[in-house]
């Protein structure tokens, strides 16, 4: 191989940064290198990580293999004993030219590889300009990492450090940039995206961010958030979901559970009522509004009860998109010191809830048929609907926006009919 290649786990975040890495070190003059950006959600990505970095080191013996992301900022000496692993960078130094400037040499020893800082002590998150993400018809832009709460299953905030917001300046330069480079859907992400601004002159909202972005770059026709605590909803984000037909009809929640004593030993800061009346109100205000979610399964402690009225969180408020993710313990965290679950058991109730989840998807692709649509035609033959239904769509252009009938569905994907009069 020649050139940088780049494997990406884990979140949006995550494949903007990619993006990034790659510019960087191409940047320093790297050549023949692999840069594998990992994700520690889990304990299974962490597993998938390895796996691929095993793989990568079959398939090109000469190439340096450089690992960085979550993962290697909180098991670092995890990878810096893989044997097929040239350097680990952490996720600071990953954005940065000279990382990839100041490498190892081959074959130096298990510390030797290691260039990853402490996180905690990071204060800032530089604006980063990307004018490409690879792969996607829809571009994502950061305005905030880290994150200051400490839910008990988290491993996130030690391997992305404290919340820090990129100014508002910043962020209005990147969707120009964007939009300019022909991208007319927008995706703003962070690690904890609502928190955004309390670390700026002036606190300004996401949602305030948001609709400063709209008024200031008309070429965006779409805007969507990557994912949100919704306890954190700000006027600003009521008033777009509201009145702002470029604000995407759905939301991403990170809601993870629907029981309260479980969100309490959670750490999460709001009630199975709080998500209730979170949904309901959306939907008030905007009716073709559509919710993702995630959800764990088998939490520590979690009872057959407790579990219930998770899945019926679900069917309560209306969820479209259910991510189940089983319990994973994290070492460090406070919920891997709780009483832990049978792992067949909570692999049991995972496989449960997603079942429930596919019945809910279902009845939302239904209420889809027969309506019209807008969509952006993608790079693979697919599409997404305003409120992020996938749509098969082949033989068409990417990038296009077309207006569609939803004409049926296979239970995962719509199928659509181009509106004559709109057709190109």
């Amino acid at each position: 191989m020649s050139g940088v290649d780049v494997i990406t786990f884990g979140c949006r975040l995550n494949t903007y940064e990619s993006e990034v890495m790659r510019a960087e070190a191409e940047k320093a003059g790297l050549n023949n290198a692999i840069l594998v950006n990992t994700c520690a959600v889990t304990g299974e990505a962490v597993r998938q990580a390895r796996q691929a970095i095993r793989r990568a080191r079959r398939e090109n013996p000469h190439a340096r293999i450089i690992v960085t992301g979550c993962a290697a900022q909180t098991e670092k000496q995890t990878f810096a004993d893989m044997a097929e692993v040239d350097a680990v960078l952490g996720n600071e130094e990953k954005l940065k030219s000279v990382s990839y400037r100041a490498l190892p040499d081959f074959g130096v020893s298990a510390e030797e590889k290691l260039r990853v800082n402490d996180i905690m002590s990071v204060r800032a998150t530089a604006p980063q300009m990307v004018r490409h993400i690879d792969g996607h018809v829809r571009a994502f832009i950061q305005v905030q990492n880290g994150c200051d709460h400490r839910c008990t299953f988290c491993i996130i905030p030690y391997g992305r450090g404290n919340s820090r917001s990129v100014p508002m300046g910043a962020v209005v330069d990147q969707a120009r940039k964007l939009a300019e480079s022909g991208y007319r859907e927008i995706v703003l992400t962070g690690v904890d995206a609502t928190s955004y601004g309390a670390d700026l002159p002036g606190q300004p909202s996401l949602g305030y961010l948001a609709k400063t972005l709209l008024k200031q770059v008309p070429e965006i026709l779409r805007l969507r958030l990557s994912s949100i605590d919704s306890i954190e909803a700000d006027k600003h984000l009521w008033d777009l979901i509201a009145d702002e037909p470029r604000f995407m009809p759905h939301l991403h929640l990170s809601l993870q559970h629907g029981d309260d004593l479980i969100l309490k030993r959670m750490k999460r800061r709001h009630s199975r009522a709080d998500a209730l009346a979170f949904t309901e109100q959306a939907r008030r205000l905007r009716p073709d509004i559509a919710f993702g979610v995630d959800m764990i399964a088998g939490f520590p402690t979690e009872t057959e009860e407790m579990f219930g009225n998770a899945a019926t969180l679900a069917e309560e408020a209306g969820i479209s998109f259910l991510h189940v993710f089983p319990y994973s313990p994290r070492p460090g965290t406070p919920a891997a010191r709780m009483p832990q679950l049978d792992r067949a058991l909570v692999k049991d109730r995972a496989a449960r809830l997603r079942a429930r989840g596919e019945v809910l998807h279902r009845a939302h692709l239904d209420r889809m048929v027969g309506t019209e649509q807008s969509v952006i035609i993608e790079n693979n033959g697919m599409a997404h609907t305003e409120n992020f239904s996938l749509v098969t769509a082949p033989g068409l252009v990417p990038r296009d926006f077309k207006r569609v009938i939803i004409t049926g569905h296979d239970g995962r994907h719509l199928d659509m009919q181009v509106m004559p009069a709109l057709a190109a």
